[in-house]
């Protein structure tokens, strides 16, 4: 049977990360999981067709929905959806919940697992990168407001997360390379050596191929078992994997989370920062260019959509979750490879660095 990849240890929990290929159709693997008659298979549109035939073939008997694929799906709505599909079943707590999709679909799912009935088991099965290297673990789910991403949630951990390898290969480009802007945040933030791992590798990165990803997820997912171990609920600490975020995620919401791939918006978001760090002094121009070329060569060097204006992205970061006593707190870099928080950020150096990115 297939070995975890990673441990997750968070607070007085501790769950597996497995990272392989076909893994939804481990038997042995997902014996040790389902412990109840009552499971809700949660999943989407594009999702579903691809990857629900094997899963039932482990699987049996499950009552399954199936969401609208989008951000803009990501809300209240969706998740009342599910409690009605649940509620309609009788599911009690003892009931799981899986999450058979991307980002969008493990938050969606989470939430619902996380206050359905104070709280039930859910399991992580992502099918894009970005998911496998991130959302998927950490325990971080919640759904949108207009107002802002991500603005109501829970903590709610998964009892395991499986990342099957073999999902991504029927995954758009653009999917790709959203995910990567994950991975490249790792860099970044926490090992330069990993950084300059991914500079040798280059436009390799967007291949597929098989040992490349699996030493990607693999590493990223370490990067962020470390730092949940550290902070489970994001009191300090894990804040730093919020680089590039809040840009992003200001963004995302000025564009109704509409045309832009959430890796894409932290792609932009991870530039502005960086030119940022310049301006604060900690990085130089050869820092910058190393940043730009690596975004480059994954086809995520991306300007700001022409549609908002630098001032509209400052006013749209007031409504973030980090935010801390009314102060902005922005997740910089003091050098690649490890990353800063910085308080209270000049307007103007901002606003600047945002305007770095207009075409």
């Amino acid at each position: 049977m297939v070995e975890p990849a990673v441990t997750v240890y968070a607070g007085d929990q501790q769950y597996p990360v497995y990272v392989g290929r076909n893994l939804l159709t481990d038997r042995a693997l997902w014996e040790q999981y389902i412990t109840t008659a009552q499971v809700l298979v949660v999943t989407n549109d594009q999702v579903a067709p691809l990857y629900l035939p094997p899963l039932k073939s482990v699987l049996g008997t499950f009552v399954l929905e199936v969401l609208p694929d989008g951000e803009e799906y990501k809300t209240l709505s969706s998740v009342q959806r599910l409690y009605e599909t649940m509620l309609t079943h009788q599911f009690h707590r003892d009931a799981l919940v899986i999450a058979l999709g991307g980002g969008v679909i493990g938050d969606i799912a989470g939430f619902t697992a996380a206050t359905y009935q104070r709280g039930i088991s859910l399991l992580q099965l992502p099918t894009t990168l970005l998911a496998q290297v991130d959302s998927a673990l950490g325990g971080k789910t919640a759904v949108n407001h207009l107002a802002g991403k991500n603005m109501i949630g829970a903590f709610h951990h998964p009892q395991a997360v499986l990342a099957d390898v073999q999902c991504l290969d029927s995954l758009p480009a653009r999917q790709v390379r959203a995910g990567l802007a994950e991975i490249i945040k790792y860099g970044l933030i926490m090992d330069a050596h990993f950084y300059s791992w991914l500079e040798d590798r280059g436009g390799q990165l967007l291949a597929q191929e098989y040992d490349i990803l699996h030493t990607m997820i693999t590493k990223s997912c370490c990067y962020k078992a470390k730092v949940i171990a550290q902070d489970e609920k994001e009191a300090g600490q894990r804040g730093l994997l919020n680089f590039g975020h809040t840009f992003g995620h200001a963004i995302e919401a000025l564009l109704d989370y509409r045309g832009i791939l959430h890796g894409e918006a932290v792609a932009i978001g991870m530039m502005i920062a960086t030119y940022l760090s310049q301006t604060m002094g900690w990085l130089n121009a050869d820092d910058v260019a190393r940043v730009k070329k690596l975004l480059a060569s994954c086809d995520l060097l991306l300007p700001l959509p022409p549609e908002i204006t630098p001032v509209q992205v400052w006013e749209a970061m007031k409504i973030d979750k980090k935010i801390w006593r009314g102060t902005q707190r922005l997740i910089l870099l003091r050098s690649i490879g490890e990353a800063v928080m910085c308080d209270a950020p000049p307007k103007e150096q901002v606003i600047s660095a945002i305007a770095e990115m207009q075409v």
